[in-house]
C-alpha cells in the first residue's frame, strides 16, 4: 500500500463506460507495481453500473494518486479529457478490461523510452488475449504475432499507448468526431510523425467481444472499419453505431446490417466519389497483402507449438521488399480494388450469416 507523489513522472488515463467488473483486476496490478511513479485518471462517459464509485473506492483502497472525471460519452473524448487532466510527463492510455501482471512493467517501459530520448517516440506493449484453454485458437495467436510488428495498422488501442504528455499535445490528442477507431488514427499518426517502440512487457486484453460475437465475424467487421478510416472515408464510421445498435449482443455479430449499410452509402456517392473510394480501398488490400504471409508463418509456428515472440518475422520483411516495387502503383492498386469489389458484392447481395 502507498499513496504516489504528487509530481507523479507517468499518468495512466483509463475511459470507462459500464467497467465495474473489469476494474478491481486492473488496480489490483496496478498497485503492485514498483519503481515508478504514477497517478490513474478514470474518465467515465456516463456509467449506469457504479464504475465512478467503484474507481474511487479502489483508489481510496490501494492509496494510488489519481481521480475520477466526467466526460460526454464517447472514447476519443474521454480520453482527450483525462489527458487535459494528467500531470505526469509521460502518459499511458489504457483500456479498462487489460492487465499488467508483471509487477515491473511500468518502471521498464519508462527505462527504455527515456533511454531512447527521442522526442517523437511512442510505445505499445506485447498483447496477449486473456483465454481459457477452450477459448484459444490460432487466431488470436495471429493478432498476437501482428500486434509486435508495428507495421501500419497493426498498433490499436488495447497495446495500450504510451508517449509524451508535449507529443500527445503536438498530435492533436484523439479524435472525437468520430464514435469508433480514434485509436487507430492516433496511432498512424504517431507513425507518420514520429517512431514507435515495442516496450518490454506484456498487457493482457480480454477477448469478450470475439467471444460474444464471433471471431470471425468481429475481425471482419474490423477490417472494413480499418479500411474506412485509414481510406478517409469517414460516413461508414459515423453511421456504425446505428447498424451495430440493431443487433442482439448476446448473440454472434450479424454482418449483413454493415454490408447493407456500405452499399446504400456508396450509392449515395456520385460516380467519381464512388471509384475515388473503390480505389483507395485497393491500396489500403494491396498495402496488406503481407499479412497473407505472416498467416502462413504463425500458422505453422502454432502448430509446431512456438511461442508467439518467437515466432520469425524475416518472410513478411522478404515478402515486402518484391512485392511493394511490383504492385505499388496503380495498376497494382486498380487489380487490388477489383478483387475487393468481387468481394463485397457477393456478400452485400446474399444475407449472410457471420463472414
Amino acid at each position: 500500500m502507498r499513496r504516489e507523489a504528487s509530481n507523479p513522472e507517468l499518468s495512466l488515463v483509463i475511459p470507462t463506460l459500464n467497467e465495474a467488473a473489469t476494474l478491481p483486476d486492473l488496480f489490483g496490478d496496478l498497485a503492485a507495481q514498483q519503481g515508478v511513479t504514477f497517478e490513474v485518471l478514470i474518465s467515465d462517459g456516463g456509467s449506469s453500473d457504479g464504475t465512478p464509485q467503484m474507481a474511487a473506492d479502489l483508489l481510496a483502497r490501494y492509496q494510488l494518486n489519481g481521480a475520477v472525471y466526467s466526460s460526454p460519452a464517447g472514447r476519443g473524448r474521454q480520453l482527450n479529457r483525462g489527458a487535459a487532466q494528467a500531470k505526469g510527463e509521460w502518459l499511458l492510455f489504457l483500456h479498462a478490461d487489460s492487465r499488467l501482471p508483471e509487477m515491473t512493467a511500468l518502471a521498464n517501459s519508462l527505462r527504455l523510452l527515456r533511454r531512447d530520448d527521442l522526442p517523437r517516440l511512442a510505445g505499445h506493449f506485447t498483447l496477449h488475449f486473456d483465454l481459457t484453454d477452450q477459448q484459444r485458437h490460432f487466431g488470436y495467436f495471429f493478432c498476437e504475432v501482428k500486434a509486435r510488428l508495428g507495421l501500419p495498422g497493426t498498433i490499436h488501442g488495447d497495446q495500450g499507448f504510451w508517449l509524451s504528455r508535449a507529443f500527445f499535445a503536438e498530435l492533436g490528442g484523439f479524435r472525437e468526431d468520430l464514435p469508433v477507431l480514434e485509436d487507430t488514427l492516433l496511432a498512424e499518426a504517431i507513425r507518420h510523425r514520429g517512431h514507435w517502440q515495442l516496450l518490454p512487457a506484456t498487457i493482457f486484453t480480454s477477448p469478450r467481444r470475439f467471444v460474444v460475437e464471433g471471431y470471425r465475424q468481429r475481425q471482419t467487421l474490423n477490417a472494413l472499419l480499418m479500411n474506412f478510416a485509414l481510406t478517409g472515408w469517414d460516413e461508414p464510421l459515423r453511421r456504425f453505431p446505428a447498424a451495430y445498435a440493431c443487433q442482439d449482443r448476446a448473440r454472434p455479430l450479424q454482418l449483413a446490417p454493415f454490408y447493407r449499410l456500405v452499399d446504400e452509402l456508396l450509392r449515395e456517392l456520385s460516380w467519381p466519389a464512388r471509384l475515388r473510394v473503390w480505389y483507395r480501398t485497393g491500396q489500403f488490400v494491396r498495402s496488406n497483402a503481407w499479412q497473407l504471409v505472416l498467416r502462413r508463418t504463425a500458422r505453422t509456428a502454432f502448430i509446431a507449438g512456438i511461442a508467439v515472440e518467437t515466432v520469425p518475422h524475416h518472410p513478411v520483411s522478404r515478402f515486402r521488399a518484391w512485392f511493394e516495387p511490383l504492385s505499388d502503383h496503380p495498376l497494382g492498386h486498380l487489380g487490388a480494388a477489383l478483387l475487393t469489389w468481387l468481394w463485397f458484392r457477393t456478400r452485400s447481395r446474399t444475407p449472410v450469416q457471420g463472414a
